[in-house]
């Protein structure tokens, strides 16, 4: 068994889909009605965006929910250009190296959190497992 897909509420499917094409390269593969699938690999769809109106409410940071969604790149040279992508278009990026990975953590107009990360679970000064502490990263 494995994940299949990430199905987000969202208050305007047009300003969403934009987004998830800007920053993650994604294709719309599919879009009826208030819903849009969209993807970056050969799967149907990572993504399903619903529609739910400018009106629908956030839920609150201590409410019981989904976290983030994360995304893996290949190496930091790809996480680099995302970071500065994103600081480019003016959005509040928290950078953060887990020892197992290096990742920045953002969120979509809707306020769903995202990370994008690259495992260095092998490099020189990688750990093995998370061990629950985390570095500052200060340099992407």
């Amino acid at each position: 068994m494995k994940i299949g897909h990430a199905h987000l509420k969202v208050r305007s499917l047009e300003r969403s889909v934009e987004f998830y094409r800007n920053v993650f390269g994604l294709q719309v593969r599919e879009q009826i009605g208030g819903f849009a699938f969209l993807s970056g690999t050969e799967m149907y769809h990572e993504i399903a965006l619903q529609e739910v109106g400018e009106a629908a409410r956030l839920p609150g940071r201590s409410d019981v929910g989904l976290f983030h969604v994360a995304f893996e790149v290949p190496d930091r040279d790809a996480l680099s250009e995302r970071y500065h992508y994103l600081l480019s278009q003016g959005m509040r990026v928290f950078p953060v190296d887990h020892r197992i990975s290096l990742a920045i953590y953002f969120s979509d107009p809707d306020g769903n959190g995202l990370e994008i990360y690259c495992d260095t679970r092998d490099e020189a000064d990688g750990a093995e497992i998370w061990e629950g502490r985390d570095r500052r990263l200060v340099e992407l």
